[in-house]
């Protein structure tokens, strides 16, 4: 069931508390995943769509059951996608959706990307499908938001540093409410015309 935009800052505390410190194959956890690619984000002063993308990039992971996640792919990318599209731009939720087909596309067209991705990555990259061939290389970049997502691909794969220090959950909270108030303008305002 999707949260409604009431519930959703106090859902996605409740998923971080409950789900957010379970490793995923990395030396950090799932929050802390998330914040520092967050932090990434904002550090490189990229708009607050994709601030808030990084930082719930991985969204869908956090309702999957630990157990199936290294066994196949469970396409947490669509989930997290399909979960904040009645709550959030499409700035934000279309870059979450192709975050995976980014790191697909990257390891198609730089091989050097390829050999720099984690062990972890690289057993995903497999479940996922493994690099893009031509014509796929070709649709993603036809893709809107595609730049947008290899820029969040870049802060998937920086964001798994034990050492690094990031604020909180909640330091992110005002910055989502500004975009699911906008998000809500923008819905009247489509409507009323």
């Amino acid at each position: 069931m999707k949260p409604t935009r009431h519930r959703f800052l106090d859902e996605l505390a409740e998923r971080f508390a409950s789900h957010g410190a379970e490793p995923y194959g990395e030396a950090i956890s799932q929050a802390e995943h998330a914040l520092q690619c967050a932090t990434l984000a904002e550090r490189a002063g990229c708009s607050d769509s994709l601030v808030i993308a990084a930082l719930l990039h991985d969204i869908g992971h956090l309702y999957e059951d630990p157990a199936v996640i290294d066994e196949q792919d469970l396409r947490h990318e669509e989930f997290g996608a399909r979960l904040l599209r009645d709550l959030l731009p499409e700035s934000v939720w279309q870059p979450i959706r192709l975050h995976v087909a980014a790191k697909r596309y990257l390891c198609a067209v730089d091989s050097s990307y390829h050999a720099s991705l984690s062990d972890a990555s690289l057993h995903s990259l497999d479940l996922q499908g493994g690099p893009f061939d031509e014509r796929a290389v070709s649709a993603f970049l036809k893709a809107p938001y595609a730049q947008d997502a290899v820029t969040l691909r870049r802060f998937d794969d920086l964001g798994k540093d034990p050492s690094m220090r990031t604020p909180e959950l909640s330091y992110f909270f005002p910055l989502i409410e500004r975009l699911l108030r906008t998000d809500r303008h923008q819905t009247r305002l489509h409507k009323a015309s």
